[in-house]
């Protein structure tokens, strides 16, 4: 993707303890069997629920249930698999012609057409409609016509995209790019039904998809209730009754009413609780590889955190971070200390390599030479900012400013800002108003190593908070997407990430797992590759 789930930004577990009572109850409540309910935690979304401009985690679990793409990621390997298409075929890598299976519809009853997909691509890709996830839609023929840089957009739709009848549509892209078909499994290229566009208001307070859920109802700050579509066409029919999603501004109260049987299922289980968790539930609990990271971005558009000689500041504050002491102490080993920054879930051939090198090790001698080489921290200090509403993020920046200060010896010169809530965060990096370092939870939207660099650090990349610019690093990652064959691809995209390594845009923290515990209820509980629950083959007993 040009633009990181979100890509999706993580944020933990979040909302408002009172939904508990209103979206919960006990577990006589939520019925059993086939029609049995699963209640779930959740974060309240960012964004209104568009498919194109939800680029986080919360929003995007949802978007998962209600909405079925082109193609989906196999919940085990991540293998991109012909969903809603039955075939996308090419000669050159260039020019796409999409064919639709037939069957398909919304929960509405609409049919799934060829314009179902075009007028959602179209619209996600207007510069009027403001939709995070733009950019996505930028390898297409006319994207800067409806998309320009700056000035009035020059035309309505993309003209790379047309509809040849009610199951075909062709589009045309500006370059090669062999693996674009295996990026329409992200949220941002599913269709969407008339209403969206015809009574925009009334769809956003109860979006209609065509996957295997419904939404009930939604109370923002809340909670939302999905239930089981029965007309649902897929092959990935639900096998339980629903999923209440109940909103929690602390994953600690989540837990706690997972414990009490309030509550079925969370999927992030707090720092706090690590040490116990194994011992609470049992089996019934998962911690797997997922394709996250977790990473320091530089404010690259603070002229002190960007002037010459900074790289080697940057660098040196990475030395200075004991990766080791705070994954093995704060996360029980739910996190492994980067190596790069993409994921070690994308395997040797899907690009993964240790690149960022002697820069990800602890040595505080070389942290002080470089820092005092490249002109010492701006001002004499660097403070982190995070959201601070899940169990874990203060105590890890809590632990990496002791790491720095102890490297350093000068004093308490690394601070923390604590946000109080993701939805402030995200506020704060997404209108460029951070004065240090802030931390970056990327989940990445596919399984390819462009997902976790084009969109972050590319020139004008949608998740690109840091603005963090050079144009060789563009240059190797636009000549990455046009190879034809995958392993030169990786090689350029590799070679992109050792320009990461020598500017030190962002720091890379550690891997993250994905981890989830649940009640007796359940069984056939699982994460996707992305660290989500398949929500859809959840049993109830």
């Amino acid at each position: 993707m040009p633009g990181g789930r979100h890509a999706r930004w993580t944020a933990g577990a979040v909302a408002v303890a009172l939904a508990v009572s209103a979206c919960g109850g006990g577990p006589g409540d939520r019925g059993s069997g086939a029609d049995g309910i699963v209640s779930s935690s959740w974060g309240d979304p960012q964004n209104p629920l568009e498919p194109a401009n939800t680029n986080e985690v919360q929003g995007g679990k949802v978007l998962d249930m209600l909405f079925r793409g082109l193609k989906r990621y196999d919940p085990r390997t991540g293998e991109a698999r012909d969903m809603v298409a039955e075939r996308i075929e090419t000669t050159d890598s260039r020019h796409f012609t999409i064919t639709l299976r037939t069957g398909w519809k919304f929960s509405d009853g609409e049919p799934v057409t060829a314009r179902s997909f075009v007028d959602a691509w179209n619209y996600g890709a207007h510069v009027d409609n403001t939709q995070n996830n733009a950019p996505f839609f930028s390898d297409i023929v006319g994207y800067d016509d409806v998309h320009p840089a700056s000035g009035s957009p020059r035309a309505r739709t993309m003209s790379g995209l047309v509809v040849k009848d009610e199951r075909t549509f062709t589009a045309t892209l500006k370059d090669t790019f062999s693996s674009w078909p295996d990026t329409l499994g992200y949220q941002a290229f599913v269709p969407l039904p008339r209403s969206f566009f015809e009574d925009h208001a009334g769809w956003l307070d109860k979006p209609v998809g065509n996957g295997p859920y419904t939404v009930e109802s939604y109370a923002k700050g809340s909670g939302m209730k999905l239930r089981r579509w029965d007309g649902y066409p897929g092959p990935d029919k639900a096998l339980n009754g629903g999923v209440d999603l109940t909103v929690y501004t602390d994953n600690n109260t989540a837990y706690t009413d997972l414990m009490a049987g309030n509550l079925d299922l969370v999927d992030d289980v707090p720092a706090q609780q690590l040490r116990n968790v194994a011992h609470d539930l049992g089996d019934r609990y998962i911690n797997q590889p997922a394709l996250i990271i977790q990473t320091l971005v530089f404010p690259m558009y603070q002229r002190g955190w960007n002037k010459p000689g900074m790289e080697k500041v940057r660098r040196g504050l990475s030395m200075a971070i004991d990766r080791d002491e705070i994954t093995r102490q704060i996360y029980q080993r739910t996190r492994t200390p980067a190596e790069d920054w993409t994921s070690p879930a994308l395997g040797d051939q899907g690009g993964y390599k240790a690149l960022c090198g002697a820069a990800c090790t602890f040595d505080p001698a070389e942290a002080r030479r470089l820092i005092d080489e490249g002109g010492g921290l701006p001002g004499g200090r660097v403070t982190l900012t995070s959201n601070v509403d899940t169990g874990s993020h203060r105590a890890w920046m809590d632990a990496v400013c002791n790491s720095v200060n102890n490297a350093l010896g000068r004093g308490a010169v690394c601070t923390v800002n604590p946000v109080g809530t993701f939805a402030d965060f995200r506020n704060q990096t997404t209108s460029y108003r951070m004065t240090g370092p802030f931390r970056s939870g990327w989940q990445a939207d596919y399984p390819l190593i462009q997902n976790f660099l084009e969109p972050l650090y590319s020139t004008g990349g949608s998740s690109n908070y840091g603005k963090f610019s050079d144009k060789r690093f563009d240059g190797l990652v636009d000549k990455a997407n046009r190879e034809t064959e995958q392993a030169t691809a990786v090689g350029d995209f590799q070679a992109a990430e050792r320009i990461l390594a020598e500017q030190m845009p962002a720091i890379p923290l550690w891997y993250q797992n994905g981890s989830a515990g649940w009640s007796e209820r359940l069984s056939q509980v699982s994460l996707n590759q992305f660290s989500v629950p398949v929500y859809d083959q959840i049993k109830v007993a």
